[in-house]
């Protein structure tokens, strides 16, 4: 059965890879999975049909025969499930694994959302320079705590999994802050992570749709 995601038509990010269609992009290519993708626009998020698959009208959604799924942490976990390649057989290291996706998500994620309101959509509000280190103390305390946990490991348990996709993918959201810098392991941990030829390729399919290039490499 062909699986079929969403993705914009036109990402905000204008193809940076921060769009969370890239995550399950990513997850596919890397248990080797082939997709399809039908682009949507901001009105047809909105539309019956589209809401019909993701009842917030957001994006990313998969189709596979008659499983329709959304939220990207969802999707990502039934293709770990459903794939090998991204959990590990041991039953312990795959609860580890699944701790992590969870973690990312619902953790380390949420501060590094709210810097990103609070810089893009209140950074011209009167109060915005008193609440910005606010915010920004919140970012740098998960990541030190992250940093810490991580230590000198290439990855979060073990070899790599959907715990690290997930993580490395909410992390990518503060390269352009300078914040993850003053994390050197967690800076190279992300690097690492997009060096992965199955995240080259998730980047260059979500770029080539925002540059109407094909994708290379």
């Amino acid at each position: 059965m062909t699986i079929t995601i969403t993705a914009f038509e036109r990402s905000p990010d204008g193809g940076k890879g921060l769009a969370r269609d890239t995550r399950v992009r990513w997850a596919l290519e890397e248990v080797g999975q082939p997709y399809e993708v039908r682009l949507i626009s901001f009105g047809a998020m909105k539309e019956p049909a589209h809401l019909a698959l993701h009842p917030f009208g957001q994006i990313p959604t998969y189709e596979e025969g008659d499983l329709g799924l959304f939220e990207t942490g969802a999707i990502v976990f039934h293709i770990a499930q459903r794939h090998a390649g991204l959990l590990p057989d041991d039953a312990n290291a795959r609860a580890r694994a699944i701790t992590w996706m969870f973690a990312a998500l619902s953790t380390v994620e949420p501060p590094i959302l709210e810097l990103g309101t609070a810089r893009l959509i209140e950074g011209d509000k009167p109060w915005s320079a008193e609440r910005m280190p606010l915010v920004e103390d919140r970012v740098r305390n998960r990541l030190g705590q992250l940093s810490h946990r991580l230590g000198d490991a290439d990855w979060l348990d073990g070899p790599f999994s959907a715990g690290d996709l997930m993580m490395v993918s909410v992390l990518l959201r503060l390269k352009l802050s300078g914040i993850l810098d003053e994390y050197p392991n967690l800076a190279a941990y992300v690097a690492s992570g997009e060096s992965r030829p199955a995240y080259k390729r998730a980047f260059a399919a979500q770029l080539a749709i925002n540059t109407g290039q094909p994708p290379t490499g």
